[in-house]
């Protein structure tokens, strides 16, 4: 059994996932990655872990990784959850079939790895699970109509389950990325930010790596915004 501490990315083939895992590399933990694409699994490959080719929206295949990282380390400190993208168009005109899609890329990919990986956590004595949201969960734009929505069911169930498992030493928490790098740039979006400029996935990284860490021992339930001051209404 590993006695350096374990973290697993979903949907860390690229962007802020795979700064993530990148960084976590760095900070000296094993790393296990999920992407659909096989950047993941190559990413896995070249920071020393394990990596799977498969998706989100399938318990087998997290199931996959989890079941690997066990074998491999015994045991499983970190659960980053990223995120695909889900269907955008105007609020009404929106199918029922793409609402779904929607709960399924932007909730359920949160809720059935931590399913998954809590058990784990519990056994152990304690972990973090850390999600990738936005900073439009609260402050909606019809840029990102399921997004919007079901990250803000996001933050609900973050609450529950950092109520309900906080005594056992298992934390929850989201990220809020505004307009980061790993998005085309453009002019007018990046004059709304106060900072003026776009943020960097690493920057991203960096607050998952400390949301991850005993640094943060004392936070659970919260939505940390990494926007460059973007959201200030509430």
């Amino acid at each position: 059994m590993s006695q350096q501490k374990v973290a697993l990315v979903i949907a860390g083939g690229s962007g802020m996932g795979a700064a993530a895992a990148r960084r976590l590399a760095r900070d000296g933990f094993q790393v296990g990655v999920l992407s659909s694409s096989g950047k993941g699994e190559a990413l896995a490959a070249e920071l020393g872990g394990i990596g799977v080719t498969g998706s989100n929206q399938s318990n087998e295949d997290l199931q996959r990784l989890v079941d690997l990282a066990i074998a491999r380390w015994g045991h499983i400190d970190v659960l980053v959850n990223g995120a695909g993208h889900g269907p955008r168009a105007p609020v009404l005109e929106l199918s029922d079939a793409q609402w779904h899609t929607g709960l399924d890329v932007y909730l359920l990919n949160v809720i059935r790895a931590t399913r998954l990986v809590t058990p784990h956590m519990l056994r152990q004595g304690g972990g973090s699970i850390v999600n990738i949201s936005s900073a439009w969960a609260f402050e909606p734009s019809p840029m990102f109509p399921t997004s919007a929505v079901f990250r803000a069911g996001l933050a609900a169930f973050t609450k529950l389950f950092a109520d309900e498992h906080a005594a056992h030493k298992v934390r929850m928490n989201n990220v809020l990325p505004g307009w980061i790098d790993s998005l085309p740039e453009q002019e007018a979006r990046r004059d709304s930010v106060p900072m003026q400029r776009y943020g960097s996935s690493e920057e991203v990284a960096a607050t998952i790596a400390f949301l991850a860490s005993d640094d943060a021992a004392y936070i659970t339930g919260q939505n940390l915004r990494v926007d460059g001051g973007l959201m200030r209404s509430i």
